[in-house]
Formats: structure tokens, sequence, C-alpha cells
């Protein structure tokens, strides 16, 4: 099974559990709830900027702040960075104890605290490769996909089938 990403690097998806024949978002209903929850989140998360960048422009010069390229952490404690900014933060998961915060949401505070705090990957800090193994062998969507189709069907849903998804839409505009 293929694993793909939507929208932002970072949270992959297996393409069979979220994906139709044609290659399009399944129905909310239809995708496994674990992977709706990271699906409905990146709604809100595909044009936020990196948060390194954030926290060292601030709101007052966010035109200087880059569109976030990945995602890392978990829904609402996740962690938004750039390409250029992806190298501090997986030094600091790797080499600062970041991993121990794996699969909590206290993550992203802890990365903004330790990068506020002057926290930086070395220079020569490589971080990641990333590289596609058989980029014609998997059917990828569109890698910043317009997600007005899934706002659509969560709008057109009564607030009793959003409830029965089993996940927090508090953030969107649904």
């Amino acid at each position: 099974m293929a694993k793909v990403s939507i929208g932002l690097r970072g949270w992959r998806f297996d393409e069979e559990s979220i994906l139709d024949d044609d290659g399009d978002l399944k129905p909310m209903a239809r995708i496994p709830e674990d992977d709706r929850e990271r699906i409905a989140r990146l709604t809100t998360l595909v044009t936020k900027p990196c948060d390194a960048c954030w926290l060292i422009h601030g709101k007052a010069e966010q035109r200087k702040c880059r569109q976030a390229q990945v995602v890392y952490g978990e829904p609402l404690g996740e962690v938004l960075l750039c390409d250029r900014h992806e190298a501090d933060f997986l030094y600091w998961f790797r080499e600062e104890m970041g991993h121990e915060l794996a699969g909590s949401r206290h993550m992203q505070n802890a990365f903004h605290q330790w990068f506020a705090d002057g926290g930086r990957a070395p220079d020569d800090y490589e971080g990641t490769e990333h590289v596609d193994t058989d980029p014609d062998g998997v059917k990828q969507p569109d890698p910043n996909p317009q997600l007005d189709p899934l706002e659509e069907e969560l709008a057109n849903m009564s607030e009793e089938e959003r409830k029965a998804l089993g996940v927090d839409f508090s953030d969107l505009d649904v």
C-alpha cells in the first residue's frame, strides 16, 4: 500500500484509505478516524506560515514568513515548517530529546520554546533528504490541493453528522 502526503509533507496516509479510484479524497465518513482528524486539520494548515519564521518575524512582519511545507506532530499540537527550518526541528527532535514528546500535543510548545530561546541546528546539520522512490507508480494528488470539496462536504453536513465523525472541527468555519 502506497503512502501519500496531502498539502504538506510529514503526515502520510495510506493511499487506499483516503483516496478513491480517481485519486480524489473519499467522503469523510469513509476515511478512517485517525486520518479523518489529520485531513480535517490540514484544511486549516496548508496556507499557514512556518512556525519558526513566525517566531522570528512575528505578526508585524508576517509577510517575511515563508509558507509551511511540512507538518510534524499531532493535530492541534503540530509544528509547521518551511524547508529552511525543517532541519532545526529535526535537530531538536533527534539531538535535543524532542523525540521524548513524540505523540504528545506538547511537542509544539516545547519546540517553540527551544527555538525562541535561540535553539538552531548546527550549520552542517543536513536534516533529511526527501526522495521519491517510485513517483510514476503512485497516483499523486495535487501537492497543494484546494480542499474546497472537503470544506463543502463538511458545511453540508448536519451538526449530528459532524459529531458522528469524531473529529474536532472547532477551528473550521463550518
